[in-house]
């Protein structure tokens, strides 16, 4: 099943002890791209494009994900985040603006306030952070039942495999607002590397991390960020929320609503998003 994006070239970085999964192409200033639940780099694919005539853009499968390294440990956000800045690092990126989405947005922000030297601007993409004010709240949201499923020991893995397409299928789905946003080719891709052997349990303890990413948010909150960050939320998810969620974090905070849109912002509104992106990134 094909996933070549023309113009792009995939490429293992090693990230310390752990290789990752990156795809790559552009010019210009750098731009890393981390993906969330249960996807994979492709969720920017649609994107990646656009950006890449005014940036090099750096799509990477995280700890756990697609093509990456599934090591036993190392899934909280702040060594997820060290992952991603050893990787950069290693295509000799010093300085580079990031954007996350969903858990790629969790460690985005972790990477900010690990690397605050490293990092030019942050985007973050309709996702609740650990350390915000609602964060324990949030969990009685019914959009979010699957945080203590996940969380659960082995049985999540138990129920899931060999059931990835129906799983994926509808966690896609019950998330959007616009529900031709996803080619079935779309959604095989990401339920069959989630079938990749060890890449269920690597994504489930993304969120068995959650009580750990939660202690550092609340610690790393105290000393806000001061570069640029960007807040943006599907209408019909997070929204407008997302500004004042992430100016607990953070003294220069713009964004806002895209219209017409779930969770799934960078598939459900490519142009704008990438033309939110590139405004940004280039102001």
């Amino acid at each position: 099943m094909s996933t070549k994006l023309e113009g792009f070239e995939h490429r293992m970085v090693m990230a310390g002890e752990v290789g990752l999964h990156a795809v790559i192409g552009g010019s210009g200033s750098p731009v890393v791209l981390l993906h969330g639940f249960p996807q994979t780099w492709w969720e920017w694919h649609k994107v990646m494009p656009e950006l890449s005539k005014h940036h090099t853009v750096i799509a990477l499968d995280l700890r756990g994900a697609g093509h990456s390294d599934k090591p036993q440990a190392g899934y909280d956000k702040a060594s997820m985040a060290a992952d991603v800045h050893a990787a950069m690092r290693s295509l000799g990126f010093a300085r580079y603006a990031v954007c996350g989405h969903d858990i790629g947005a969790m460690v985005a922000l972790a990477l900010a306030f690990q690397h605050r030297e490293a990092l030019t601007r942050l985007a973050i993409l309709d996702a609740p952070m650990p350390g915000w004010s609602q964060w324990e709240a949030n969990f009685a949201d019914p959009k979010v039942w699957h945080f203590a499923f996940h969380m659960r020991r082995d049985l999540p893995e138990l129920l899931i495999q060999g059931r990835e397409l129906t799983y994926v299928s509808t966690f896609l789905s019950d998330r959007a607002f616009n529900h031709g946003a996803f080619e079935h080719h779309d959604i095989e891709i990401f339920a069959r590397a989630l079938a990749q052997v060890g890449n269920t349990r690597g994504a489930l303890e993304w969120y068995r991390a959650f009580p750990l990413d939660h202690a550092n948010g609340l610690a790393w909150k105290k000393a806000p960020l001061t570069i640029p960050v960007m807040a943006l939320g599907g209408e019909h998810r997070y929204g407008e929320k997302m500004i004042p969620m992430l100016k607990e974090f953070a003294s220069s905070v713009v964004g806002g609503s895209i219209a017409g849109c779930g969770h799934w912002v960078p598939e459900e509104r490519p142009a704008e998003t990438a033309k939110r992106l590139l405004s940004f990134f280039e102001t």
